[in-house]
């Protein structure tokens, strides 16, 4: 059987260059020489080093690091990475981690891809940057093509920019822009999801709903309405998911039979709310929302930042919204928005597809109607490069197809995981899997802690508060799936009270 590992993609050939890998030469160490059937081995101890002069030590008092608390007495030191190799980091102690978030969501084909590493050789010797106001550039136009092209042509002439947080904002200014070309200016509210994350920039952080992100900023953002989320772990007693979201489409309809005339558009994650928590959804609720947002006249927002490029089993979450049941033009959102895995997790990047229609409400002779948002970098043609390369891999290697197998081989390995008592709500969309602790076991200080307990079982990952889940590179096989799944069971019983506690919590159920 041809060998599922992404990461072992030959280069695309052609001329060499100075130091340029040549055809079977291996790439750095590949993944061959250590199999991915062979569990990996212990690190040989660090050697000793002085307090201080180290890579995470350097960044501590240098870098401003995101998403990270600043403590009075200290804080703890970074893992200083210094490579990657398919789905492994190599940090600065000789560890050699798995990589069990995709380095937050981004990384699809494994860290130094040899197809994307000479795409972008290629491209560094072609054209690095020119701005993309007035000119055009060879890579910007492909993937805009190609991607509207994934969508059948029902979305396109893709809007750019460089990250998640941009995209939805251009979508939402957008939106508003369009009502006002269109002669409803009063269309200028817009609905999220509860829980739902959408970035966190002004814009993007007005339609989002998780508190620990929002609440400080709360003064400086326009009002939103906050939507019951379809998450399926809502569901009552012998209720199930669809149930459950059809709950929330009769919730979301009582909105928008009040407010519609001022409202411009609705905004969602497609089957999964990954920031709350890995909230998944049954996929009708998306072809419920895409009805009501005709039925009203409200845009519908798809971010598919997080969700899109295969995570979910078909390349854009969406395309799951009506079962297996092929989408017309109208059944697509009117944007869709994509970033992270887009460029293989190489580069910033991120876009808006939109319908021809919206796009036509712009063109006119008053500069007023145009749609004047830029950035420096947008459209960057190293960016674009790295996502077209993406986008050949999809195409060569039937990935969509593997990844279903790939996602069978998470679930066996996780198993033993998925029947701990001290998990619930064990939940799995494509290559997305989640489960909290139970709540006997649910503590502050689990994130932080399992982290550090995960990285000593060789596993760099980082759960959601008391939520763990795995979104692996899509370079792996049964094997791996199988260690991984003992590595974090080992974790879990290194933070969590043992399993004896365990079965008494269950029984006590």
């Amino acid at each position: 059987m041809r060998s599922p590992n992404p990461a072992a993609f030959a280069a695309p050939s052609g001329p060499a260059r100075a130091g340029a890998r040549t055809a079977g030469q291996p790439w750095r160490t590949p993944l061959h020489t250590q199999s991915l059937h062979t569990a990996p081995t212990d690190p040989p101890a660090a050697p000793a080093r002085q307090h201080g002069d180290g890579l995470a030590a350097r960044s501590l008092r240098a870098v401003w690091h995101p998403c990270t608390r600043l403590r009075p007495g200290g804080d703890r030191p970074p893992l200083a990475v210094v490579r990657g190799e398919g789905p492994w980091l190599y940090d600065d102690e000789g560890r050699r981690l798995f990589d069990a978030t995709s380095s937050w969501w981004v990384n699809l084909f494994g860290h130094a891809n040899p197809a994307i590493n000479a795409a972008l050789k290629d491209q560094l010797d072609t054209l690095e940057h020119v701005m993309l106001a007035g000119c055009t550039h060879a890579p910007a136009v492909e993937l805009a093509e190609r991607l509207s092209a994934l969508t059948g042509g029902a979305l396109g002439h893709a809007f750019y920019a460089s990250d998640g947080a941009s995209a939805v904002e251009i979508a939402l200014k957008m939106s508003f822009h369009y009502w006002r070309n269109s002669g409803l200016p009063g269309k200028r509210e817009f609905v999220c999801l509860r829980h739902g994350y959408h970035g966190e920039t002004v814009g993007a952080l007005a339609v989002t709903d998780v508190a620990v992100f929002r609440d400080a900023y709360d003064p400086l953002l326009m009002r939103a309405h906050v939507a019951m989320s379809p998450d399926a772990r809502q569901a009552a007693p012998g209720e199930s998911p669809r149930e459950v979201a059809q709950r929330a489409l009769d919730e979301l309809e009582a909105l928008l039979q009040q407010r519609a005339a001022s409202i411009a558009a609705l905004i969602v994650e497609p089957l999964v709310q990954c920031a709350a928590g890995m909230a998944m959804h049954d996929p009708a609720y998306l072809d419920g929302v895409r009805a009501l947002c005709d039925r009203y006249r409200v845009h519908l927002i798809a971010d598919e930042i997080a969700v899109g490029c295969g995570r979910t089993g078909t390349f854009f979450a969406w395309e799951q919204s009506r079962g297996r049941a092929a989408l017309g033009a109208q059944q697509w959102p009117d944007f869709l928005c994509l970033s992270k895995g887009i460029s293989g997790g190489y580069l910033p990047l991120s876009l808006v597809l939109t319908r021809g229609a919206i796009q036509q409400a712009f063109v006119a002779d008053e500069l007023s109607r145009s749609f004047l948002h830029s950035h420096s970098y947008t459209g960057n043609p190293l960016a674009c490069r790295a996502a077209v390369a993406t986008l050949d891999l999809f195409a060569q290697h039937d990935v969509l197809a593997m990844n279903r197998q790939r996602a069978q081989w998470l679930a066996e390995g996780l198993a033993s995981l998925a029947a701990d008592a001290r998990l619930r709500h064990v939940r799995q969309r494509g290559l997305i899997w989640a489960a909290d602790l139970h709540e006997p076991f649910a503590s502050e200080t689990f994130a932080a802690d399992f982290h550090r307990a995960a990285l000593e079982h060789g596993v760099l990952i980082r759960p959601i508060g008391n939520t763990l889940y795995v979104m692996p590179p899509y370079v792996f096989d049964a094997p791996l799936a199988n260690w991984l799944g003992e590595r974090l069971l080992a974790a879990l019983d290194s933070v969590v009270a043992p399993a004896g506690a365990a079965r008494e919590a269950r029984h006590a159920a």
